[in-house]
């Protein structure tokens, strides 16, 4: 492992689990399962503490809905015992787009490269 490797692991806690976290989960957490990001989950013994720990970037928005919900005990169930019967109409979940070229513009914004021409609206002027 580099130096720098062992100061983000040590100081920051945004690029992946800190040596406390690795030591807490080691001592006290069950790998429950696994997403197809690479996230892991973990729960205590008792099953009084769920986490995740992130594969990469820790990102709220990077959790899919079926972990989200056990992580937050809306079932009891982890989606590898019970996964949940998926819609049709569902989209598979996304990270937060914000801040990258895949961001949602919509019509009219400036952060479009080709701005939409309204012709539905005339600027008001003084004269």
């Amino acid at each position: 492992m580099a130096l720098s490797d062992i100061l983000k692991r040590t100081f920051t806690w945004w690029n992946s689990q800190t040596f406390g976290t690795q030591l807490w989960t080691a001592r006290h957490g069950q790998k429950v399962g696994e997403d197809a990001l690479g996230n892991v989950y973990y729960r205590t013994a008792d099953d009084s503490s769920r986490w995740v720990i992130y594969n990469g970037e820790a990102e709220a928005s990077r959790v899919p809905t079926e972990w989200f919900g056990w992580l937050h005990r809306t079932w009891d169930e982890p989606p590898t015992v019970r996964p949940p019967v998926r819609k049709f109409w569902e989209k598979p979940s996304l990270p937060n787009l914000t801040g990258t070229p895949y961001a949602y513009a919509p019509s009219g914004s400036l952060l479009r490269a080709e701005p939409v021409k309204r012709e539905d609206y005339e600027a008001w002027s003084p004269e």
